[in-house]
């Protein structure tokens, strides 16, 4: 008897009648012979309007009374689901994230989860339940307040369980049949790939890639996870997320033996660019102004620090952050300009990033040119540019990303023969 953890986004229980779509896939889970755990998230874009309305009564919302209302929505979806269950004959219970256990730190909004006690959950499915978690939610055990995990933390949850369930396998289900060499939706010849390494989703997601969140696979190549990426809505096979390198891959017929240059080509809207202007060229300052970031809880991506200008002895630093959490950090720097002594702040959201990712760029020579020349003859100017080992990452103008992300995906020939199928939602 296998245990598998199932995670089902946002489109998959959209409506009622995904809900039903849902509660088939899960009983014919178990009828299998299997122990089943159902993550959930809320409903098509409930977040979002619970977002709206929040908006509409407060201009300041507290953030404690945010995660009480944001974290309703999954509560929703696992109460209905577990209705829907109970409609088809089998036995299941849900559970909120703090009823499964999952404990988190004291952060609003963006918790972390520091400890995972499911004994709830286990006996639920020893029992011979499905249990039905909501996703996204936890408990602090500092404050005993409701917590949320932030954007695509039902992943991140779904993840946790597998790991402290030591399940067989997490599946993640969406609203496409799984990993594609680009998103669909701006290139519909996009590839599915049937496996992928976890160092390159790794890079997928922390560039923008929607199918996984960065913190759900983090948390499987840390625990060993494996996980299976596939859609609600079909019974395809899906991309299978190998979370060690030493993982045993099925070499069909006809299939290279070594694995391709490139994954695929990620892009991501939800960054702003931030440049301090004329900070001080001496030791610390870097150190001082990125403290005042991480102060106010805001994450950096990318890092540009400008050469110094001869004889002027100040310089220009740029980075990327989300653009929800631009505003914090923007106060943040603004309160500290004396301190620090930086001339000024400029602050840009129509920016997009790009970037091209495999693992196969280590030993091939020439990617760079390939990709920087693409680019160049799709008339795509670049602002700032970023790598690592397997990837490299741009950031150019909002309005040219779709533009940049074609161009890139056809130089290296990563379009297939059909043209892949979004069944609904946006991916997650």
């Amino acid at each position: 008897m296998a245990l598998i953890v199932q995670k089902f986004g946002g489109s998959s229980v959209a409506d009622a009648e995904g809900i039903k779509r849902v509660a088939t896939r899960v009983v014919e889970t178990q009828a299998a012979g299997n122990q089943v755990v159902v993550v959930v998230s809320a409903m098509g874009d409930s977040t979002d309007e619970l977002l709206d309305l929040a908006a509409q009564v407060s201009t300041a919302s507290n953030p404690r009374e945010m995660d009480m209302l944001l974290s309703a929505g999954e509560r929703i979806s696992m109460a209905l689901l577990a209705m829907a269950l109970h409609e088809a004959g089998t036995s299941a219970q849900s559970f909120t994230g703090s009823q499964a256990g999952m404990i988190t730190d004291a952060i609003h909004g963006k918790a972390r989860i520091i400890a995972v006690s499911p004994h709830r959950i286990k006996a639920s499915i020893d029992k011979g339940d499905i249990a039905i978690v909501a996703g996204f939610q936890g408990m602090s055990r500092d404050s005993n307040d409701i917590t949320t995990l932030g954007r695509g933390g039902s992943d991140t949850t779904a993840v946790a369980l597998a790991a402290a369930l030591k399940a067989d396998v997490c599946e993640i289900y969406t609203d496409v049949d799984g990993v594609y060499t680009a998103d669909p939706r701006v290139v519909p010849a996009a590839r599915k790939l049937a496996t992928i390494s976890s160092e390159e989703m790794l890079e997928m997601a922390a560039s923008g890639a929607k199918i996984l969140h960065l913190r759900c696979v983090e948390y499987a190549r840390r625990f060993g996870v494996p996980l299976h990426v596939r859609s609600s809505f079909s019974q395809l096979e899906g991309t299978w997320v190998l979370p060690n390198p030493d993982d045993t891959i099925k070499i069909q017929e006809g299939e290279p033996l070594e694995q391709p240059i490139i994954s695929g080509v990620a892009h991501d809207r939800s960054e702003a660019k931030v440049t301090v202007v004329g900070v001080p060229d001496i030791p610390g300052k870097a150190a001082e102004i990125f403290g005042i970031v991480a102060g106010a809880h805001s994450n950096i991506d990318m890092i540009v620090q400008n050469v110094s200008t001869h004889g002027s002895g100040h310089t220009d630093i740029s980075f990327t952050l989300p653009i929800v959490e631009g505003a914090e950090a923007l106060t943040a720097l603004k309160a500290a300009q004396e301190t620090v002594g930086y001339e000024g702040i400029e602050y840009d959201e129509q920016i997009g990033k790009l970037s091209l990712i495999g693992a196969g760029m280590r030993s091939n020579p020439g990617v760079s040119y390939k990709f920087f020349k693409a680019l160049s003859d799709a008339g795509v100017n670049i602002d700032m540019i970023s790598t690592s080992e397997i990837r490299i990452s741009v950031v150019t103008s909002a309005h040219l990303l779709d533009t940049a992300v074609r161009a890139v995906h056809a130089a290296f020939d990563l379009d297939g023969d059909a043209v892949a199928t979004v069944y609904a939602g946006t991916g997650r």
